[in-house]
């Protein structure tokens, strides 16, 4: 993949390869998608306080999530509809997080499905389930994300109810993800019980994905989750709401090191994956931009985010004074104006992506 030689060249490629429909699902959110554009704000709202003569001759940024080893502290967030954006779909998007070595969650609206993508891969994953069924239904896939190893169990919880996705609107484009969706809406009846039935039932570690509070960072920590996961769905479900990264420090405060904490909304670049570890975080989450690598050039295209991302990260740390991700706190960081306004302009300034008329 020495074509790519920056994340830039990546969107631009999968732009150029993917019509307008999954284009639009891939970068939109929600509404006037003012939580999407927050969330690169708040990032870019924090400037970094570098330390010299620190000997950086030697950096090291591998980490551990729940366990495991992740050769960056970023995992591949659960998404929807890949299959839309590339061959392979998730099966793809699992075999670049294998094939660089970090972890990916499959998400429950993805396809090839969690036996398919188990098959295809050895190293940890995680599956993430929406809510489309009766606790019998929720017990099966339980059942059968055991029986295929997958090392973690995800319930997303800020999906009660779908949003409006104006972009979809527009051009009558129904994500793959919602076609099957009809009937009772079981993810709008979920309730803390659920989390204590999982918790009494079953021993596979539980994440929380969409905790934006600390009220629920303290339920989830008295209900025994093993990773809280702030997340707004990427500015993708309620709208106007703050910036994920703007969220850490109370949900962290709550939880009390009771349980990993972990985050995404709006990472784009390495610099971003530093700013959310040196605020706390044990992981950082991608979505669109796995989607971006996805769409460019397959399961190598996802690899290569990867490395793009490990090259951003260990030239940020060793210009901030940082060999391990250990040493990085809040004090590496200061409050500062954003200098550019939108999503995809502030993390790749490069691009000119055409704008096109719904």
């Amino acid at each position: 993949m020495s074509e790519f030689q920056t994340l830039h060249e990546i969107v631009k490629a999968a732009r150029a390869n993917l019509p307008d429909g999954p284009w639009d699902y891939l970068v939109g959110a929600a509404e006037t998608e003012t939580t999407h554009i927050r969330n690169r704000l708040a990032i870019d709202a924090l400037a970094f306080r570098p330390r010299v003569l620190r000997d950086v001759s030697k950096i090291d940024c591998s980490s551990t999530f729940m366990g495991k080893p992740m050769r960056i502290p970023v995992f591949l967030a659960p998404m929807g509809s890949l299959h839309t954006l590339g061959a392979d779909g998730a099966l793809a998007v699992a075999k670049g997080a294998e094939r660089f070595g970090v972890m990916s969650f499959l998400s429950s609206v993805a396809l090839p499905g969690l036996e398919e993508v188990a098959a295809g891969t050895k190293h940890p994953k995680v599956f993430q389930l929406y809510v489309r069924g009766d606790r019998a239904w929720v017990a099966d896939h339980i059942r059968r994300a055991i029986d295929c190893g997958y090392h973690g169990f995800c319930f997303t919880v800020d999906t009660a109810i779908y949003s409006r996705r104006e972009r979809d609107i527009l051009k009558r484009y129904l994500p793959a993800g919602r076609r099957s969706a009809s009937g009772f809406n079981y993810q709008s009846a979920m309730s803390w019980e659920l989390v204590k039935w999982f918790k009494d039932k079953y021993p596979l570690p539980l994440i929380l994905k969409g905790i934006a509070t600390a009220e629920d960072a303290e339920l989830a920590v008295e209900h025994g989750v093993d990773v809280v996961y702030v997340s707004n769905h990427g500015g993708r479900q309620l709208d106007h709401g703050a910036g994920a990264i703007d969220l850490l420090a109370e949900v962290l405060k709550a939880v009390g090191g009771k349980a990993e904490v972990v985050v995404d909304g709006g990472f784009l670049r390495g610099t971003d994956v530093v700013k959310a570890i040196a605020l706390g975080a044990k992981a950082v989450g991608v979505g669109r931009l796995h989607g971006f690598g996805l769409a460019a050039a397959g399961e190598v295209g996802v690899a290569r985010v990867l490395e793009l991302l490990e090259i951003e990260i260990q030239l940020c740390m060793g210009l901030l004074g940082v060999r391990r991700l250990e040493e990085l706190n809040p004090r590496h960081l200061r409050p500062a104006q954003a200098v550019r306004t939108g999503s995809l302009a502030s993390a790749f300034p490069f691009l000119k992506l055409e704008e096109r008329p719904y």
